[in-house]
């Protein structure tokens, strides 16, 4: 009894905790200059975080500052203008 008392709690505790460490990116590509928002810190010399290398907690904040960094919003920003990753 005393076992399943301390496995449920932690049980529980864990899918919230996966769900808070989410990190999203604004991110830019250097050959198209288009911006897009991103889950994963890029490793690539490709795609570089735009926006003074902010993480955000939630796709809604990094899709608004992606709004409002200047290199995104500037006309330098190709042909296709702003792009998002589209959710997996």
């Amino acid at each position: 009894m005393i076992f399943r008392r301390l496995i449920v709690p932690l049980a529980l505790a864990v899918p919230l905790t996966a769900a808070s460490a989410a990190e999203f990116y604004v991110v830019q590509d250097t050959a198209s200059k288009r911006c897009q928002v991103v889950e994963q810190k890029p490793s690539s010399i490709t795609t570089v975080i735009v926006g003074e290398g902010r993480v955000y907690a939630n796709r809604i904040e990094a899709d608004n500052a992606m709004k409002s960094v200047e290199v995104c919003r500037s006309g330098d920003t190709g042909a296709g203008g702003q792009t998002r990753e589209q959710p997996k």
